[in-house]
């Protein structure tokens, strides 16, 4: 295996618009999965508030990772952003239901998004190559 891999690097989105990153990358024992955020497999923003958002953003990152052959169990590091900072709590709820043992460390902070949703979330996994 070379030492960087590039996973998903046909991104798309809203009217299959060319996105200029890729999904994930493997740098030797590390996964980096670009943010993601709530869109359905149409490259549309699903409906709804902080927790349907949030949901839909996690399937994003667990199928980036998967590209990867990672899994959330892989995780050490989680970044997020949202919108509103009303909508923390309900967020960390959503989030935690994704996690179970030992949590990553996270950063959380409120932001103005690039496109009209309430979250979006990185992730770094650690999985040793072979």
């Amino acid at each position: 295996m070379s030492k960087r891999e590039h996973f998903g690097t046909t991104v798309t989105g809203a009217g299959g618009q060319k996105l200029p990153f890729s999904k994930a990358v493997r740098a030797g024992d590390y996964v980096y999965v670009s943010g993601q955020v709530p869109f359905d497999e149409n490259g549309v923003v699903v409906a709804g508030g902080i927790e349907i958002q949030t949901h839909q953003t996690m399937k994003n990152v667990q199928a980036a990772l998967a590209l990867a052959g990672c899994t959330l169990d892989d995780v050490i590091k989680v970044t997020a952003w949202l919108d509103d900072t009303r909508d923390f709590a309900a967020f960390n709820r959503t989030y935690d239901s994704y996690f179970t043992g030992d949590r990553p460390a996270r950063s959380c902070v409120r932001a103005d998004m690039m496109i009209d949703c309430k979250v979006e979330i990185e992730a770094i996994a650690f999985k040793p190559v072979g």
